[in-house]
């Protein structure tokens, strides 16, 4: 089993937690994103959209941050504890999965992207977008909740973990919402979790 990496990453960092949560053996290739080794024609026929990760397991070839994290649950979790299997659990993790994409993408870690790599968006426009979501979704919804769906952790932790964990980078900050801190440290506390490099470190080993 390979995974194309990037450390900048939180979409990467969705797929190479849970193969450690998982306890799976796994080689890592990493690309320089800024170095353009996403775009090479080798990568390219991994993945046309020239995004990590990618993750390619025997004759699977599976890209997407959170498509790799349903395949890992479906093959690797045969108690499915990690995707459920009943009908309403497993769209509920779904629909965390939808909020990782999109709201997660839009939100924080574009913010990321303006504050790390000066990336063309609008750092007032991400900004307000990680508010709205976090006050009206997340900091709501775990009040009275340990984890995002069920009893125990699942993707949908794992899939919205990393960028808010790194909204500080894009300097968002998460004092206002304790429900949301407490949910990350419970996920950081998961057997088997590794954390989300710090750009910082990252930037100061390049």
């Amino acid at each position: 089993m390979r995974l194309y990496d990037s450390p900048f990453s939180g979409h990467a960092h969705r797929a190479r937690v849970f193969l450690h949560i998982l306890g799976l053996s796994f080689e890592t290739t990493v690309l320089n994103l800024g170095a353009g080794e996403h775009k090479s024609d080798a990568f390219r026929s991994l993945n046309p959209l020239m995004q990590v990760p990618v993750l390619v397991d025997d004759d699977a070839v599976i890209r997407d941050s959170t498509a790799i994290l349903v395949y890992l649950a479906q093959r690797y979790d045969p108690a499915r504890t990690w995707l459920p299997v009943d009908a309403t659990a497993a769209a509920q993790v779904q629909s965390w999965l939808s909020v990782a994409s999109r709201e997660l993408f839009v939100g924080p870690c574009v913010a990321r992207l303006v504050k790390l790599f000066n990336a063309p968006f609008d750092h007032d426009a991400a900004v307000a977008s990680t508010t709205h979501v976090l006050s009206a979704l997340f900091e709501p919804h775990l009040a009275d909740r340990t984890w995002l769906v069920g009893d125990a952790p699942t993707i949908a932790d794992l899939a919205c973990y990393g960028y808010l964990a790194a909204a500080h980078e894009g300097a968002f900050d998460l004092e206002p919402y304790p429900n949301v801190r407490a949910w990350l440290e419970r996920v950081e506390a998961i057997p088997g979790f590794v954390a989300m490099p710090a750009a910082a470190d990252l930037m100061a080993a390049s």
